[in-house]
């Protein structure tokens, strides 16, 4: 990816986890997205994503639990947060 600034940290919301992420364009927002799809498929959990240009917003909650934040969430985050490190 090109920019080596941006960095992704999900901050516990209470019943959710939350990371915004600021790429330089669109493109990279979209292949950063891909490779959240791609992690996200491997665990068999999947954040909620909202892209909008340049800004990515991921959610994590699981919702057979009761939309409550699990193990399973901090797991696929701390995954999520090393593909920019």
């Amino acid at each position: 990816m090109a920019s080596s600034n941006v960095a992704v940290v999900f901050v516990d919301e209470g019943s959710r986890l939350v990371a915004d992420v600021q790429f330089v364009d669109f493109a990279e927002a979209f292949e950063f997205v891909s490779r959240v799809a791609a992690v996200a498929e491997a665990a068999c959990h999947h954040p909620d994503i909202e892209i909008r240009w340049n800004r990515v917003r991921l959610s994590l909650s699981t919702h057979d639990a009761g939309d409550v934040v699990t193990e399973q969430d901090r797991a696929l985050a701390h995954v999520i947060e090393e593909l920019l490190s």
